[in-house]
């Protein structure tokens, strides 16, 4: 039981530090108010109604606003994974020593069986006494 215990945590503390440290983008193309397409860890799909940059000449040129946007949603994890036990007070470093102590010890099994009446042999039946009182089990 303790042995599996022990390695559903770490598969869970293995889980938990590779999705602290993993970075995501969330792509996201909108056609005017309505969201077209949706990506992950790539670029969106664009719907084709994008304007074409053209060269503009000083004299004549005609600016068209464009109806589509692209939105970028990014998700930073962490960088750092080894946190310094110095920087911690003196009253946390007790703390934490105190408690590991104390859950280590929380799960320790006794392997032997103490039975102090074991070199005491149990009395002698004389009579049955069931059978002196006259009560019977059915």
């Amino acid at each position: 039981m303790k042995q599996v215990f022990h390695k559903i945590t770490s598969i869970l503390m293995a889980l938990v530090v590779l999705f602290s440290t993993m970075s995501f983008t969330i792509d996201m193309h909108y056609c005017g108010d309505t969201l077209m397409d949706t990506a992950i860890f790539h670029k969106a799909k664009t719907c084709g109604m994008e304007m074409e940059t053209s060269l503009s000449n000083s004299e004549c040129s005609i600016i068209k606003k464009d109806c589509c946007k692209e939105e970028q949603i990014i998700v930073k994890g962490q960088k750092e994974l080894k946190i310094s036990f110095d920087k911690l007070t003196f009253e946390k470093q007790i703390f934490v020593a105190s408690f590991i102590y104390s859950y280590i010890n929380l799960f320790e099994t006794v392997d032997e069986e103490i039975n102090t009446f074991s070199k005491y042999p149990p009395p002698l039946i004389v009579k049955s006494i069931y059978k002196l009182d006259e009560t019977y089990l059915i």
